[in-house]
């Protein structure tokens, strides 16, 4: 249970964070919380380094250390390798054209390729739709998780759902007054915590076995993945790679810190930044402790392996500290989904539908509590689930090769109707519900580069018989798709 000492530490590595943050944004707003920019892209100030430290702590949260770790294998490691090519891409495939474009949200690309604003709200809304439903009750269930198999407590329920209600709590609060300067920043100081605490934990687990790995299944220490495993070798040459594109290039909630830079080569000198934390660091923190952890706890349920593990091996007066860096981590997932949402619902929705005075502090506000109360009824979902990283991946599989073909046709064809685009788009969707909820013939990754091949398909079939267009290849030109691009 909690002790004096780790309370207290906890309490005020927690505020110094909160102080610094402060310190670093007070008068820098601009021209106000109404400004987009400032409020959405922190005016287009964030230096390389806090791009790359918000990039990295956003995506390094508790669905990472708890449910990777969770699966007490090496196997999935090949998240984090695929993950720096993700990165690579959105540094020198897709940033220049959002700086070219001059976008705030990803979506706005879309508009302005096909010259329709429908398409921007469609793909916002399946964006939302992701966010609500999958990533924020997973970041909420995977804290909560961590903190119950740490602290000793139950993990019942009831005291889940206690945890996740504080940690949503505190984290809307930050996006709400902050905006993506506050969150950035804070993601920033937090990941040298989040980062330098779990290395730590890394070595003390290595220690704790005598850096001796023997006794532990061979399945278990592997990288080549069977049929059977979570991810088969042969995956790595579809699917992964185009999940990896989607989620770093497109995905909103990632995309916006690079987007958020002075110039194009501050953004890409951040996110090279960041590709080098994930292949140097990431893939070290969210497996090695869950293998420990085999060796001396055996096979551990319901991803309490990484608690287990901090409670065994970090000694008290440091138990505290780590807490609070997995808060922050924790907290700056969840805000930067937050803020990330407001953005889409904001720029992409309401502007283009709905009248009357716009006040974006205060529609980011609604936003973000009416998106945080709906994720809380959802934990419990979460709470059944076997492998959690494994169920947010194939859960967002019916919207990312969706999406994706969007950008795909988009990018990469021009004399395409945003309609044909919407109709793939829908048909992707359709047709991965029914890969990987009914028939099933092959492994999940496998179907999303399925979905994503006849999406875009769909698209330039349905381009071509509805409206009577013929797509023609857009690559490595600069012509616009329409006379809004």
């Amino acid at each position: 249970m909690l002790s004096t000492i780790q309370v207290a530490v906890f309490a005020i590595i927690t505020a110094l964070i909160a102080f610094a943050t402060y310190m670093h944004v007070r008068g820098t707003r601009g021209t106000g919380p109404q400004d987009e920019r400032e409020y959405f892209l922190a005016g287009g100030s964030l230096n390389w380094y806090f791009v790359a430290g918000s990039i990295t702590l956003t995506n390094l949260s508790t669905d990472q250390l708890v449910s990777m770790n969770g699966n007490q294998m090496l196997l999935v490691a090949w998240w984090e390798f695929a993950a720096v090519a993700g990165l690579f891409i959105l540094a020198f495939v897709f940033l220049p054209v959002y700086y070219r474009n001059n976008c705030t949200t990803t979506t706005e690309l879309l508009q302005k390729k096909f010259g329709d604003k429908n398409i921007r709200a469609l793909i916002s809304v399946l964006f939302l739709a992701g966010n609500l439903f999958i990533f924020l009750p997973a970041i909420l269930y995977g804290g909560s998780r961590f903190f119950l198999s740490m602290l000793g407590y139950d993990g019942g329920i009831e005291n889940l759902m206690i945890s996740s209600v504080i940690l949503a709590s505190i984290g809307a609060a930050y996006a709400i007054f902050g905006g993506l300067r506050a969150v950035a920043v804070s993601d920033t100081y937090s990941g040298v915590l989040v980062l330098g605490l779990a290395t730590l934990v890394v070595y003390l687990a290595l220690a704790a076995i005598d850096f001796d790995l023997s006794g532990i299944p061979a399945e278990r220490l592997t990288l080549i993945g069977d049929d059977d495993s979570s991810i088969p070798w042969h995956t790595l040459l579809t699917g992964m790679i185009f999940i990896q594109t989607f989620y770093w290039s497109t995905n909103q909630t990632i995309t916006q810190r690079a987007m958020a830079s002075p110039t194009i080569r501050e953004a890409q000198k951040g996110v090279l930044a960041a590709a080098g934390i994930r292949l140097l660091i990431v893939p070290l923190i969210v497996v090695v402790p869950g293998i420990v952890s085999y060796k001396l706890f055996g096979d551990v349920p319901s991803d309490g392996a990484y608690g287990m593990i901090v409670a065994e091996v970090m000694p008290v007066w440091l138990s505290g500290a780590f807490a609070a860096a997995i808060v922050a981590a924790i907290l700056t997932s969840f805000n930067s989904i937050l803020n990330a949402s407001a953005a889409l619902y904001v720029c992409d929705i309401h502007e283009a539908y709905v009248k009357g005075e716009k006040r974006i502090g205060r529609l980011g506000a609604i936003v973000s509590v009416v998106m945080s109360v709906l994720a809380l009824a959802l934990v419990p979902f979460f709470a059944t689930q076997e492998s959690l990283i494994d169920t947010v991946q194939q859960l967002y599989g019916l919207l990312s090769m969706p999406i994706l073909s969007a950008f795909v046709v988009g990018l990469a064809f021009r004399n395409v109707e945003a309609g044909a685009a919407m109709i793939g788009v829908v048909a992707g969707v359709a047709f991965y519900a029914f890969w990987s909820m009914w028939w099933e013939p092959a492994h999940y990754i496998h179907g999303m580069a399925v979905t994503l091949v006849l999406a875009v398909a769909t698209s330039l079939l349905a381009n071509l018989i509805v409206y009577g267009k013929r797509a023609e290849l857009a690559i490595g030109t600069r012509a616009p798709q329409s006379s809004a691009a």
